[in-house]
């Protein structure tokens, strides 16, 4: 009897990441049950220091040890949260897969159930996102930001009254885990436009691995990987070590592609908003055209690097 070649799943061991992996291997053995899979568990750099701050501690904290055993060949593919990825991947990896991606908004629960706005000054909402304390900031001046990190269930815990009275986290994570009961309010993409690859799951492998590529492909959302290839491509732009808060959101509607996206300063006093359209297959063209909008109206003095 032949023995089924066996695919080593690489993972962070966050319940977040576990559900996200086995959402992966479900889809695998649907359409590739010819293979034997097997989850592997990797701790992280931003898994051991879950105090730090995370802009101290630089790109790719929660995925470079997860490439290194790619690399390595201990795992076959990785499962990762897009957005804790870095544009630039190192040599010899790449995505291969993007599942459909779950609702892209942030949330936020507090204490007293009331929406941002009806909050009374000084407030406390936790969050370690310049992204999220900028948004913040500009929109609803009054609340006071606090540091807040940890995973979902820590950062909920937290924000009930023991650090700080609420927070605002990606909606695709308590979703996934059942945890949207704990929901105040989703934030709208206008106002608080989220990082490039919120509530997208990617999976990344050897450049060579031909069939680890075949599976992968099988699986790969066409509409999602659009998106996050302007979302990606107009990070990469701004510069992949920017410590300047951004996002960048990208939605489809029949064959047109239209990217939105922010630059701010941390403290909020500074915004910039803006967005193009293009065809679906001219991504690249389509975050080039918003960078372009964004550094002549002034936002090229916000950028800052590592």
């Amino acid at each position: 009897m032949v023995q089924n070649k066996s695919i080593r799943i690489g993972t962070r061991g966050s319940a977040l990441a576990l559900l996200q992996t086995n959402l992966v291997l479900s889809k695998l053995q649907e359409q590739h049950p010819e293979y034997d899979y097997e989850i592997v568990q990797v701790r992280t750099s931003g898994d051991i220091n879950s105090t730090g701050s995370l802009q101290t501690m630089g790109l790719g904290v929660f995925v470079k040890e997860i490439e290194r055993q790619l690399l390595d060949g201990i795992i076959d593919m990785a499962v990762h949260s897009l957005k804790d990825l870095p544009t630039e991947i190192p040599e010899g990896l790449e995505i291969k897969a993007v599942l459909e991606r779950e609702d892209p908004r942030d949330i936020q629960v507090n204490t007293l159930g009331a929406p941002l706005r009806e909050l009374p000054d000084g407030f406390s909402i936790g969050t370690s996102s310049p992204r999220r304390k900028a948004q913040i900031s500009s929109a609803y001046p009054h609340l006071s930001i606090i540091p807040l990190r940890g995973n979902i269930e820590t950062r909920l815990n937290k924000s009930s009254g023991l650090e700080c009275n609420g927070a605002v986290l990606a909606a695709a994570g308590l979703i996934r885990l059942n945890l949207t009961h704990h929901i105040t309010e989703f934030l709208p993409l206008e106002e608080f436009v989220p990082p490039p690859g919120q509530g997208v799951i990617a999976v990344e492998t050897r450049t060579e691995s031909s069939y680890i590529t075949e599976c992968l492909t099988s699986i790969d959302h066409a509409h999602t990987r659009a998106a996050i290839t302007a979302e990606r491509h107009f990070l990469s732009n701004v510069g992949g070590g920017c410590q300047t808060p951004l996002g960048a959101h990208a939605t489809i509607a029949g064959n047109n592609l239209t990217l939105r996206a922010f630059l701010g300063s941390e403290d909020g006093a500074t915004t910039y908003n803006h967005s193009a359209t293009g065809q679906i297959n001219q991504e690249q063209a389509v975050a080039d055209e918003v960078h372009s909008q964004l550094i002549s109206a002034g936002a090229k003095n916000l950028l800052k690097y590592k």
